[in-house]
């Protein structure tokens, strides 16, 4: 007995979960997509089962044996994709109709981006209120892996976050960069220690270590060096309260431990020789025609840090 549809209308859900099946369908696969979408592979197939049962339809064989989409799933696929060049070609052409930019421009940040000082979010943000200034700001801070989850799916417009990896599904556009340096805190044997000329791999490994436990720069020099993480975090600020104990190790962004007690708190360690530079770019979905507004706050993103 067929399953009948519980879709009674379209709403914002239904939408997203249509623009996952879509980058599925690209990825031809579930584990494939997991990189496109940054999100898991059980978030994604509990995704995939949530719009069969809205829908009332079997799109795709997913398993061991493989993936291929349904006959159905063929067909929802390509009304999909008309779907989602109808939406955006709606939304660009109201925005060409107004006189005015208006709406809501949703906007996402890394965190501790306000304390860089390379970072001019600030003065984009006044550019773009001269310009623009009945739209709203709805502007949130969160990881690096939901910020461009949430650009891809279109619950943010844009984000601005380090770039660690890319996905064909954005467009990155480099703005300012952060320098990140190994710390130590106060209290921590190496605090005060001279280390020119000494071996990073023989000092460091002897100590705790702390680091980012996702794909990223500091995953990257991490494995260069060839430390273990005896702590993983998420996000700086907690990155910053393990090396503030004095009890691990831990690569920070330079103007971070200015706010904290600076040189009196944290050491630096091999500075000229493990620092890196990581760059922060502003990143949007691409599209066919993206909206005025969108366009307009990248535009100020990249005029204030190129003043």
């Amino acid at each position: 007995m067929a399953r009948q549809a519980i879709l009674k209308s379209l709403g914002d859900v239904d939408i997203r979960l249509l623009r996952v099946f879509v980058v599925v369908a690209a990825c031809n696969g579930v584990a494939a997509s997991e990189l496109e979408l940054n999100i898991g592979k059980s978030t994604i197939s509990r995704h995939l089962s949530d719009l069969e049962a809205r829908l009332g339809l079997r799109l795709c064989n997913r398993g061991p044996s493989g993936f291929n989409l349904t006959p159905e799933g063929e067909q929802v696929l390509q009304l999909t994709s008309q779907l989602l060049a109808h939406i955006d070609e709606f939304r660009s052409g109201v925005d060409a109709i107004q006189s005015n930019l208006s709406g809501t421009i949703r906007f996402g940040l890394y965190d501790q981006s306000s304390t860089n000082p390379n970072a001019q979010i600030d003065r984009a943000i006044e550019k773009f209120d001269t310009i623009a200034p009945n739209v709203s700001l709805e502007i949130s801070v969160d990881t690096l892996t939901a910020l461009e989850a949430n650009v891809v799916n279109g619950s943010l417009d844009l984000a601005v976050m380090p770039i660690y990896q890319t996905s064909s599904m954005l467009i990155y556009t480099e703005i300012y960069s952060a320098n990140m340096t190994l710390y130590c805190g106060k209290g921590h044997p190496l605090f005060g220690c001279d280390t020119q000329g000494l071996d990073p791999k023989l000092v460091l490994t002897e100590h705790k270590y702390a680091g980012y436990s996702f794909n990223s720069p500091n995953m990257r020099a991490t494995n260069m060096l060839g430390l273990e993480r005896a702590a993983s975090v998420k996000d700086e600020e907690a990155l910053a309260l393990l090396v503030q104990s004095g009890r691990y190790l831990g690569f920070l962004a330079d103007h971070i431990i200015y706010g904290i007690g600076g040189s009196d708190n944290f050491w630096p360690l091999f500075a000229d020789e493990i620092a890196y530079s990581v760059p922060f770019a502003a990143i949007t979905r691409k599209r066919h025609q993206p909206e005025r507004k969108a366009e307009a706050f990248l535009a100020a993103l990249i005029e204030a840090h190129t003043a």
